[in-house]
């Protein structure tokens, strides 16, 4: 992973769950690296429990907020310097999945967060990139943005679709420049956002699905690759989820 050592690495929602996970493993790889998130307290307790030779920073963002978007990258730019790896972690899902349920301001936090939230963190970071001729976006999507599932809800398969096309249609304009952008696809992953479920899910489900670090050891292989190669999107799932 010598490859990853001093790399300027942005992760939103590093908080918790597949952020933090993430987070972690880049940490661990040598990446100077900048965690994001609504609540200072969780990326304090968060970035405390990493191991790299850099410490790792916190900085609080909401994506669904224009001006917080750009003063986390702010800060990452002026103390750190350019990011040479953004990965986008922060999502939400709601309880009232179905059409009939879910409220039309459920909708509108759900696509700010999701979708426009991605949206402003590649915005920010990719005119650096690009005039480097160097860079990595990850994309935290789900298999949700590849198939509509009841699973999901409508409002997070929409979103999870934006991402889909947001980061496929860019890595197509920018791939003569040197930059590179993977949409990953996680099944049912054991993480907060588990919470929001119309039906509670057990402990045994949790412990039979996909963990953090399983989505974190992909996302470290994709981001230690020579800049030669690019990883357009990957599915990872339970083995005992059903793909069709």
């Amino acid at each position: 992973m010598d490859a990853l050592k001093d790399k300027i690495v942005a992760v939103t929602g590093g908080g918790t769950g597949i952020g933090e996970g993430i987070a972690t493993a880049l940490a661990a790889a040598g990446c100077r690296v900048t965690i994001g998130g609504r609540r200072l307290e969780k990326l304090q307790s968060a970035a405390q429990s990493m191991t790299g030779p850099h410490p790792v920073r916190c900085h609080t963002i909401d994506v669904a907020d224009a001006a917080s978007t750009e003063a986390f990258f702010d800060d990452v730019t002026q103390n750190v310097g350019d990011v040479d790896i953004l990965v986008n972690s922060a999502g939400i899902n709601i309880q009232n999945r179905t059409m009939a349920e879910m409220a039309p301001e459920d909708w509108e936090r759900v696509m700010q967060i999701n979708a426009t939230g991605a949206y402003r963190c590649m915005h920010r970071v990719l005119p650096a990139m690009r005039k480097r001729r160097d860079g990595l976006i990850v994309n935290i999507s789900s298999v949700a943005g590849k198939r509509a599932i009841s699973l999901g809800g409508v409002v997070y398969c929409a979103s999870k679709f934006a991402m889909t096309a947001l980061g496929t249609a860019v890595s197509n304009e920018v791939r003569e420049e040197g930059v590179r952008i993977t949409n990953v696809y996680p099944g049912e992953v054991n993480t907060p956002i588990l919470e929001n479920r119309p039906v509670k899910v057990s402990d045994e489900h949790k412990a039979s699905i996909l963990q953090p670090e399983d989505i974190a050891s992909v996302v470290l292989s994709i981001c230690a690759l020579p800049p030669r190669a690019n990883v357009p999107e990957i599915v990872i799932k339970p083995t005992r989820q059903e793909w069709v």
